[in-house]
């Protein structure tokens, strides 16, 4: 097995949990270099640090898979893995509609896998697990019984391991646009066509919270996708919910998922959600706004300029909103840490020109773990605000 030896100093963070060995961490090799194989990670004096995947075309040169010695990095690892990933969703009773692996923080670096019904979504971004790949899917038909496995390898992320892009079945035979449910509501899911995995699980509990401000209550959700938050007002008793984006098929499958649940109390309006959100004729309408937006950052660098775009939503919201009403924000980008988030609310709150209340803080479901020790924790925020 290839030895990988770490710079002075370098494996504290390693042996304290962090899952990545960074390629100016590394000093030198000892043995045969083969990117995709399993590497013997140590200290610049030889003391073992970890066993990890290799990968010398990319900038994180090691994905850490084990931090024990004794271990076997052998199937059986790896099903064992894949055991214990599911054991947490079942023992939170999340199993049915849930991120069943979640790449570093259930130990297996660049897979995850998402569970809608009795049908599986994969996506790949390590080389290490693109060379076990026959392996994995393997293991999650024994382990799990799915009908179908549908592959959504088509991240941007996966060209820095040196792969190309891939999406199809990779088991069974089945349509991939498939029904799950959420909270009691049901909904379809387009794993070839809709964003990510096909759906943004990791938003469920957050989903579920909107059940506090819809009863009675005329909704408007933002960046409505394919109508999570707008479908659980609607089945909570809003007198009305309004769910706009840009996308002419979100608002059509918005409409789909309404008629499935036999929900007559929504609408989906395809707009420019900038544009709707600073129209005065809209304002003091509505008793509860959702503003769900995509990332506006994905890098430091434009931080900045994505907290400007935070900021201006969410002013506009607070304008427009009814006094006593209530505002769902949120960010999912990891950039955006929360004392920033919070401070932009806080600013855009001034601005306004209302009295702001702060009533809830919320972060990611509980399937979507995270390494304590990673970069990633608090991605997902959510702030719940009243607004006087």
């Amino acid at each position: 097995m290839l030895k990988v030896f770490l710079n002075k100093n370098e494996e504290k963070e390693k042996l304290e949990g962090y899952p990545w060995v960074f390629n100016n961490e590394v000093n030198h090799f000892d043995g045969e270099i083969k990117s995709g194989d399993v590497c013997e990670v140590l200290t610049i004096d030889g003391r073992f640090v970890a066993y990890g995947w290799l990968n010398t075309s990319s900038k994180i040169m090691v994905r850490i898979l084990s931090l024990n010695k004794d271990d076997k990095i052998n199937e059986e690892f790896y099903k064992k893995r894949i055991l214990d990933a599911v054991e947490h969703r079942k023992n939170i009773g999340f199993y049915d509609c849930c991120r069943l692996i979640f790449s570093e923080a259930d130990f297996l670096p660049g897979l995850v896998v998402d569970k809608y019904g009795d049908y599986l979504c994969i996506q790949i971004s390590s080389l290490g697990i693109e060379m076990i790949k026959d392996m994995i899917i393997k293991l999650l038909v024994e382990i799990v019984k799915p009908k179908g496995i549908y592959e959504r390898s088509d991240s941007p992320s996966r060209l820095k391991e040196g792969l190309e892009l891939h999406t199809g079945i990779v088991y069974g035979d089945f349509n991939p646009k498939v029904m799950a449910t959420e909270n009691g509501v049901k909904f379809y899911v387009d794993m070839e066509n809709g964003q990510k995995t096909g759906y943004f699980l990791d938003q469920k509990m957050n989903r579920e919270m909107v059940k506090f401000y819809s009863k009675d209550r005329v909704v408007l959700d933002c960046f409505s996708n394919v109508g999570g938050f707008a479908l659980q007002a609607a089945k909570n008793g809003a007198k009305h919910v309004v769910a706009t984006d840009i996308s002419a098929l979100a608002c059509e499958e918005i409409m789909n998922n309404a008629k499935l649940n036999g929900f007559e109390n929504i609408e989906a309006i395809k707009c420019d959600v900038f544009d709707y959100l600073r129209n005065k004729d809209n304002y003091n309408k509505f008793d509860t706004i959702i503003l769900d937006p995509p990332a506006f950052t994905k890098d430091k660098d434009s931080v900045k300029n994505a907290t400007k775009g935070y900021k201006e939503i969410n002013l506009q919201a607070m304008k427009m909103i009814k006094r006593g009403g209530y505002l769902l924000t949120f960010s999912c980008s990891q950039h955006m840490k929360p004392d920033m988030f919070l401070s932009m609310l806080e600013e855009a709150g001034r601005d306004s020109r209302r009295t702001i209340q702060f009533v809830d803080f919320r972060v990611q479901a509980m399937d979507h773990l995270m390494l304590l020790s990673g970069d990633e924790k608090l991605y997902l925020k959510c702030v719940v605000l009243r607004v006087l």
